[in-house]
């Protein structure tokens, strides 16, 4: 008898404590709620890039030669034609030596061939080939001359060198130290970013970019589409998208930022969280109920899409959608409320 009175003691309990969860929701799942308000909306494009100068170029060693001068002009102004730097010649000049001395030689045979012509000792055919020779000679040596000349490393255009790479007493022309000098204009800069084929169609000249870059993340950076390359790479599927940037730009040449171009954008619309709409359908929140809302979505963005039907201004939806979450279940919600 006992034993059934306890037993009945806690039947009673456990029931009266499922009465006071299931009034009080405390079964109910937990949802952070968003207040829907209106907003500005913009659909964009992604892409990556590198700020470069809009004109400079490389200074390149063509052969694999020792560097024996580097000029300590890094950041400074130079002249087209100006010598930045010379790679090792001794043994293209001792080449051009031994072909001078050589064109000298046949010179000589020329002037003493032609004077036996004239006394009928030799015969024309004879001069023709040694004045051929001689011609021969004088190509080989601008030949040579050229080869000298391409060793000394030169200004490709006026403009600053923006870096230096490579030491004296390093070999040059190895692929990793084939370039040796980038000289450009510092500005105007632009970015050369790359663009997925499958989102080219939507980038037009013009447009507003909207730029990230890890150096000025509390910065609003802008630039604007300029060219777009007529042919895209097959093998990494991107088209290459140039956007020029203002003159006050913060972004310094080399680094690399992220690029959202703006292809189309709305203001005062309806906005909702973009974890908040699932399979095309948004959860209301009634007091402690959920009621699923279908809805037309208009552009998609990042943090929020564009609601066309189906919300009014100041509902309260649950953002992120509860997962498995059915309409008219009970839910508490978050500490905090609406936002």
């Amino acid at each position: 008898m006992r034993l059934s009175r306890i037993l009945l003691l806690f039947l009673i309990l456990g029931a009266g404590a499922l009465a006071y969860f299931y009034h009080t929701g405390g079964f109910a799942p937990e949802v952070a709620t968003v207040r829907i308000a209106r907003g500005k909306a913009a659909e964009v494009v992604y892409a990556t890039g590198i700020v470069e100068p809009e004109r400079w170029a490389k200074v390149i060693a063509l052969s694999r030669k020792r560097i024996v001068e580097l000029c300590a002009c890094e950041g400074q102004t130079v002249r087209l034609g100006q010598i930045l730097g010379r790679l090792d010649d001794g043994e293209e000049r001792a080449t051009l030596a031994e072909l001078e001395a050589r064109r000298r030689r046949l010179e000589q045979d020329v002037e003493r061939t032609r004077g036996l012509v004239a006394r009928n000792a030799a015969t024309q055919t004879a001069l023709d080939q040694i004045v051929t020779q001689f011609s021969e000679y004088e190509a080989r040596i601008a030949a040579q001359q050229e080869r000298i000349a391409d060793l000394k490393l030169r200004a490709p255009m006026d403009g600053v060198v923006l870096r230096k790479d490579g030491e004296v007493g390093e070999v040059a022309g190895t692929g990793a130290n084939d370039v040796l000098f980038w000289v450009g204009r510092p500005k105007p800069l632009r970015v050369v970013s790359d663009v997925n084929e499958e989102d080219i169609p939507r980038v037009k000249t013009g447009q507003d970019v909207l730029v990230r870059s890890e150096g000025f993340k509390d910065q609003p950076l802008v630039a604007k589409v300029g060219e777009i390359t007529p042919k895209g790479d097959p093998a990494t599927k991107t088209f290459r998208v140039y956007l020029p940037l203002p003159d006050d730009t913060p972004l310094r040449i080399g680094m690399s930022i992220e690029a959202n171009i703006v292809t189309r954008e709305k203001t005062d619309v309806l906005l909702a969280p973009t974890e908040a709409v699932q399979d095309g359908s948004v959860f209301v929140v009634n007091g402690d109920r959920l009621r699923r809302v279908p809805v037309k979505t208009g552009i998609r963005g990042v943090r929020a899409v564009e609601i066309e039907q189906g919300l009014a201004e100041g509902d309260v939806v649950a953002s992120p959608a509860p997962a498995k979450a059915r309409d008219g279940q009970r839910v508490r919600l978050s500490a905090g409320g609406a936002s």
